[in-house]
């Protein structure tokens, strides 16, 4: 089968979902699938310092082609780079035919998969990820009616779980038997525990997107009471690394935080491995890789009850939960998790096994190809309107952050 895969970023962007893009592409290719992938990505440095920037390396066994993101790097021009991906997308359809269109994210990468479905009569898959679902479409009416027309048109639409499902229904009024779920994964046999010598120090880890909306500056709020001898890391780059910089000195935290910044994604497992329980204070998630890797890495897991966590963890089971944005709470679970090593242990040795069990790449890699091959050869929607009126959008001055 061809399969066009159509990704909003991958790296070297820091992102959950060039994880996802990475693995899925990895498995197809495995399956036997002719892949074709195009990816946008940033090539102006400043909004690079964000995410990651520069074009897409090659992956072995699929054809990789990269798009710079011209019209959102030049005011938040998102309807220029629409048109961009589906003249590349017609361009390989011609080149040789696709079976399926695949998109990463409902905006501006559905729309243009949609739409390019419809021009060449294939049908497309949508997989509605992260913040696309949490709050595009709230953000100004273009971007709403873009959504809505994805969300009913889309051969098949992907999510991560019942309460991002629930989240998007509530917001924008997607019946929920519209909706597939298709829950995260991880590659369990990149990321194992590790047997790092314990010293007394309990080593704490923040991964993925330094981002207020993920929690990173209650992390670092919560950290001055916390129990017990321990240490702290935070890898990754995002809008808010200088803002995190400034409250550690703030707080007076010193050498008991570090900042990593950019992690390449084959150095990643051996930096979980180095830690011992893994803080994702986030407030809305579609399916945390990041918690994933962390499972499948020997860590106790701590997090919120947000939309998209509920989903994998369960408090006091296979990981603990606070509410988003409670940082006396937060201090406290984490104090929890130094004091009282055995609570730490059976957490971590639960989420292992569970994500062992449950959340392997060969089962959903598999599930996402049995979607491919139902949707083969049918029709896709029509009498789609390409044309939606620009509104004002907050986006469109912070692009990155969509």
């Amino acid at each position: 089968m061809r399969v066009c895969f159509v990704s909003r970023r991958f790296f070297p962007a820091i992102s959950g979902m060039s994880i996802y893009a990475i693995n899925l592409l990895r498995q197809l290719v495995a399956q036997g699938h002719d892949v074709t992938m195009v990816s946008q990505y940033y090539g102006d440095p400043e909004r690079a310092r964000v995410y990651g920037g520069g074009p897409p390396p090659p992956v072995e066994g699929v054809r990789v082609i990269g798009l710079e993101a011209l019209g959102e790097q030049s005011g938040g021009d998102f309807e220029r780079d629409v048109e961009t991906m589906i003249g590349a997308i017609a361009a390989e359809h011609a080149r040789a035919p696709f079976d399926v269109l695949h998109a990463q994210y409902g905006y501006p990468t559905g729309w243009a998969t949609l739409l390019a479905a419809q021009r060449l009569g294939v049908p497309c898959v949508v997989s509605i990820q992260g913040g696309d679902g949490h709050w595009v479409g709230s953000c100004c009416d273009t971007h709403r009616i873009a959504m809505e027309r994805v969300l009913d048109n889309a051969g098949a639409l992907l999510i991560g779980g019942q309460s991002f499902a629930r989240e998007v229904h509530d917001r924008l009024g997607t019946p929920m038997e519209r909706f597939t779920i298709v829950p995260g994964a991880v590659d369990t046999e990149r990321f194992t525990p590790g047997d790092r010598a314990p010293d007394g120090v309990t080593r704490f880890f923040y991964h993925g997107r330094v981002d207020r909306r993920k929690g990173v500056l209650d992390l670092l709020r919560a950290l001055p009471d916390v129990a017990g001898r321990w240490h702290c890391t935070i890898s990754g780059i995002g809008p808010d690394v200088d803002a995190a910089h400034a409250l550690a000195a703030e707080l007076a935290l010193g050498d008991r935080v570090s900042f990593t910044g950019y992690a390449e994604y084959d150095s990643v497992p051996e930096r979980y491995r180095e830690h011992d329980v893994f803080v994702s204070p986030t407030y809305a998630e579609g399916f945390s890789n990041t918690i994933l890797e962390a499972m499948a890495s020997g860590q106790a897991v701590l997090s919120c009850r947000a939309v998209g966590v509920t989903d994998c963890i369960r408090d006091g089971e296979n990981g603990l939960l606070v509410e988003p944005g409670d940082v006396p709470a937060l201090t406290a679970a984490m104090s929890r998790l130094v004091t009282d090593i055995g609570l730490r242990e059976r957490l971590a040795a639960a989420g292992l096994a569970e994500c062992r069990r449950v959340y392997s790449w060969h089962a959903v890699g598999a599930q996402i190809a049995g979607i491919y091959e139902d949707l083969r050869g049918t029709r896709p929607a029509t009498g789609i309107d390409p044309h939606i009126a620009v509104t004002p959008c907050r986006f469109r001055a912070e692009p990155h952050l969509l």
